[in-house]
């Protein structure tokens, strides 16, 4: 072990796992800052309040089913997709050498309560946050705690937002100040393999094709995709069919028809290993077996008439 492993860390907190192996240079930084409070007034999803975390309604029928949205459903998802965009946006801003994720966590979080909204990572399976923040190797569902952000690290923020009785869920990777030229090149290319996989996406078109679209992408420039985690539907449930695999050859069943919403959330690691089964004992942070480091970005999507319609989409500036 190295001295980051064990005792008070540089930042002036504690390792709680001094006998687990890291597959990287990444550890956490404990005390955990208590859970934040959500007002009574806002609505929120049936997890949120329960002892466990389940969010139960998931476990029907009809979240086990692809759902064709009516038109003032689809409203909704616009409505929450859009705030989830401003979210995320606002997070990003923080992003830089110095802060804390648990610092970018209350701007998540004050930023959804704010909006009258419930931040649908907290409480769901018992995740202790409002935010997941993946840093380096991880692959997803980091937990934010009391390490800083250093200059050359990669972030991911996934953002999810719970507002008028519908979920919207997306995610990015930013880079901490100056990053290696390798690193942004996996950030480029986690990016294009979300893009062409969009372009696949209308009407008629099948599930499993997605996959087909972003593998080679991830061949090409080195990089492999990670097969454990997938995309997901997203509407009055925050995780519900269609799974989504972002692989090749992939045997998903099902087309896509118009008014569906899913997810499309590509895991991208540097190199050959795709195997995501590397956990931490905080039960969610989720790591690379190598330690290369791995990237992500995501999108809420509804399949139109004559297309693909991406509800959380950046704002595009005035001319």
């Amino acid at each position: 072990m190295t001295p980051s492993d064990v005792g008070t860390q540089k930042y002036g907190t504690h390792n709680p796992f001094p006998n687990f192996r890291f597959t990287g240079s990444l550890r956490p930084a404990y005390p955990l800052s208590p859970k934040r409070a959500v007002p009574d007034s806002i609505p929120r999803p049936d997890y949120a309040d329960h002892p466990k975390g389940i969010p139960i309604s998931e476990r029907t029928a009809d979240a086990n089913t692809p759902k064709i949205l009516k038109p003032d459903e689809i409203e909704k998802m616009r409505v929450v997709s859009r705030m989830g965009r401003e979210i995320l946006d606002l997070a990003a801003s923080y992003v830089k050498p110095g802060i804390t994720t648990d610092e970018i966590d209350a701007v998540v979080h004050q930023a959804t309560i704010s909006r009258g909204a419930y931040p649908s990572p907290l409480n769901y399976r018992q995740f202790p946050k409002s935010v997941c923040t993946s840093i380096n190797e991880t692959i997803c569902h980091g937990i934010p705690d009391q390490r800083k952000l250093k200059e050359g690290d990669i972030i991911n923020l996934d953002v999810s937002v719970y507002y008028d009785g519908f979920h919207s869920d997306l995610n990015a990777t930013y880079p901490v100040g100056k990053i290696s030229d390798e690193d942004a090149k996996l950030i480029q290319t986690t990016r294009k393999c979300l893009d062409e996989a969009i372009k696949v996406c209308k009407p008629g078109a099948l599930f499993r094709d997605i996959g087909k679209a972003i593998e080679p992408i991830a061949k090409e420039n080195g990089c492999s995709v990670v097969r454990t985690y997938t995309g997901h539907g997203v509407h009055k449930y925050f995780h519900c069919a269609p799974n989504i695999p972002h692989y090749a050859k992939n045997k998903m069943p099902g087309t896509m028809k118009p008014g569906m919403t899913f997810t499309i959330e590509p895991m991208i690691n540097f190199g050959p290993n795709y195997s995501a089964e590397h956990h931490w004992p905080d039960d969610w942070t989720c790591t690379t077996i190598d330690g290369n480091k791995s990237a992500q970005f995501e999108e809420t999507l509804l399949i139109t008439e004559t297309g693909v319609e991406v509800l959380t989409a950046p704002v595009k500036a005035d001319a």
